[in-house]
């Protein structure tokens, strides 16, 4: 199997990583708002900038044993889930997704990659869930008072921001510039790497869902942290995961029930035990390219010593960590 990855000790009170039980990884806890990045040798490279939901963890209203501790232990918090894009030879940065956390990761991401602005060159959004798009506020008026920042969206999602307040604010104010994206067109974001994105089933009440493929002058990754059954999706995981080296996929639900007196079919995503199940029998290598990501907090994998979180390593798949980086480059 491909070297995979490094992990890098940035954290700040929000992104502290956790024990990963891989051998394709290794992690390093920190204390709290110890910003002290470790220099990452790759000239192309993703950082993950948060695992959970996109209600984040400990979740509003939450007092259960899930998020008890989490409440008094505010380092062990985790941010919703989002991604960098880094090519350092080009000095250029990207976020996937516009997450209620924005500012905590906004802020992480320019300890790899700096710029004067703090601004990434574009932001690149999924769907129209609260946990993908509501962190755009903070490009508006009332925050950064950012000037065309460039917004990569789908045209439901265009239609969307373009057509309700207070998002409309942000357009007719140009503090962002929406870029139309198409699915399955793939275009270059630099040099080495190159963006695609594929479109998935959800639930798409306001707007459509796409994942992204990312490819490196080496490395491919998929990431798709919200889909419906996979059953729905056109295409076939199994197959999918021979294309790429590292797969980001929906991990929101353990298993079904999980989520007392309410109906989880108004919430479809593949239970990562239906995952895990329906990926049995590939090879160990296939296997090892797997991390599960977006995490509600309800699900067990998001601690890092519950006994589901063991098994699910146990059978060769991996968890994403806060402050992973995956190269694209070698």
């Amino acid at each position: 199997m491909k070297s995979l990855l490094l992990i890098c000790s940035v954290f700040i009170t929000a992104l502290t990583a956790c024990h990963h039980s891989s051998t394709n990884a290794t992690t390093k806890q920190t204390q709290p708002n110890n910003i002290q990045p470790t220099p990452v040798k790759a000239q192309q490279y993703l950082v993950v900038l948060g695992i959970a939901q996109d209600a984040g963890y400990p979740q509003a209203g939450c007092t259960k044993n899930c998020c008890k501790d989490v409440w008094q232990n505010t380092h062990k918090k985790k941010l919703a889930v989002s991604l960098g894009v880094i090519d350092q030879q080009e000095g250029k940065k990207w976020m996937i997704e516009a997450t209620p956390d924005f500012r905590e990761q906004l802020q992480v991401l320019n300890k790899f990659q700096a710029s004067e602005s703090m601004l990434p060159q574009g932001i690149f959004l999924t769907h129209g869930h609260i946990g993908h798009y509501s962190g755009l506020i903070h490009l508006g008026r009332e925050a950064m008072g950012a000037q065309g920042v460039a917004v990569y969206v789908m045209p439901r999602m265009r239609q969307y921001l373009t057509n309700n307040g207070p998002w409309s604010q942000l357009v007719s104010l140009k503090n962002i510039y929406l870029q139309p994206i198409q699915a399955d067109s793939s275009f270059q974001l630099s040099q080495q790497i190159q963006i695609t994105p594929i479109q998935v089933p959800h639930r798409d009440e306001f707007t459509e869902t796409v994942g992204y493929q990312i490819k490196g002058s080496k490395k491919t990754v998929l990431f798709i942290p919200d889909i419906n059954k996979w059953q729905k999706w056109e295409l076939k995981l199994t197959e999918v995961i021979k294309t790429i080296d590292i797969a980001l996929i929906d991990g929101t639900f353990y298993k079904n029930g999980e989520i007392a007196n309410r109906d989880m079919s108004q919430i479809p995503h593949p239970f990562v035990e239906e995952t895990t199940a329906l990926l049995k029998d590939i090879p160990a290598s296939e296997k090892s390219k797997v991390y599960f990501i977006h995490f509600n907090h309800t699900n067990p994998l998001i601690n890092p010593g519950s006994k589901e979180r063991k098994e699910v390593n146990k059978q060769g798949f991996n968890i994403a960590q806060e402050g992973q980086i995956i190269r694209l480059d070698q």
